[in-house]
């Protein structure tokens, strides 16, 4: 199987990347009642088009269809002069997992931090995400911290 094409979103894109958005906000149980109103999903789609957001967006692709997607954000931090990266969303489509496109898509990620001048890049997942974890855990370090939030 060849390797996945690497590159950034496209406006063209829409019709297989929200298939993607829609199957990892699935994953995360952002369905029914507790779904993304489409408002969201629309801003968050001309952000990625505006020159003014630090959010940013690669895809998978591979003899035309979009496999997977990542969305990533720079960041100031308080311990550092660089940009911090902020992996924000990684998901691949079930039928290319374990191809290598998750891992295709970190490494983009990082080659765009590096050239960003951004000292690391960082990003959550559910504890119960074991198969993801397993390749988190060949790519970074599992820094242990904890993640707190309470909606506003």
């Amino acid at each position: 199987m060849p390797a996945p094409i690497i590159r950034p979103l496209a406006k063209t894109d829409y019709d297989q990347w929200l298939p993607l958005w829609n199957g990892y906000n699935a994953f995360y149980e952002r369905v029914g009642p507790t779904a993304l109103p489409a408002e969201i999903t629309a801003a968050t789609w001309a952000r990625f088009f505006d020159a003014y957001e630090p959010m940013n967006a690669l895809v998978a692709e591979r003899d035309g269809a979009l496999l997977g997607l990542v969305h990533y954000i720079f960041h100031r931090n308080t311990t550092m002069l660089g940009p911090i990266c902020y992996l924000q969303d990684l998901f691949t489509d079930q039928a290319a997992r374990g191809q290598g496109v998750g891992r295709a898509l970190i490494e983009a990620v990082y080659d765009r931090a590096r050239a960003a001048g951004s000292p690391r890049v960082y990003w959550l997942t559910h504890e119960t995400n074991h198969t993801a974890m397993a390749l988190y855990d060949k790519v970074a370090t599992r820094t242990g911290f904890l993640h707190y939030a309470k909606n506003i």
